[in-house]
């Protein structure tokens, strides 16, 4: 069996954005992912600091083909939607994997 990966993205957006943009993200991004086979659990989570709010998209995948499906097969850069221009501060370029040593 394949190790399962945490892929772990962010991004930084004005916090009076911040309600917009993850309502965007529940309506564009999160059907995305959970089209993608193997994908196994998408998580959004943000943290206002002041007039930033600092937004993580954590997904869990069950392999490293799977991400590939999603991402492409530099599975390290960062995927990006036309609409994220409208929100976010800066486009960081990559992302961080992680494998999933234990979970319920």
């Amino acid at each position: 069996m394949s190790q399962r990966i945490a892929r772990i993205w962010h991004g930084t957006v004005p916090t009076a954005k911040a309600d917009a943009y993850l309502a965007f993200l529940r309506e564009r991004a999160i059907p995305d992912y959970t089209a993608t086979p193997g994908n196994l659990a998408v998580y959004l989570l943000r943290r206002a600091e002041g007039d930033v709010t600092h937004v993580l998209t954590l997904t869990h995948w069950q392999s490293l083909e799977a991400i590939k499906a999603f991402a492409g097969d530099q599975v390290e850069r960062a995927k990006y939607y036309p609409e994220d221009r409208d929100f976010l501060l800066e486009f960081e370029p990559t992302v961080e994997h992680y494998e999933i040593d234990a979970s319920p």
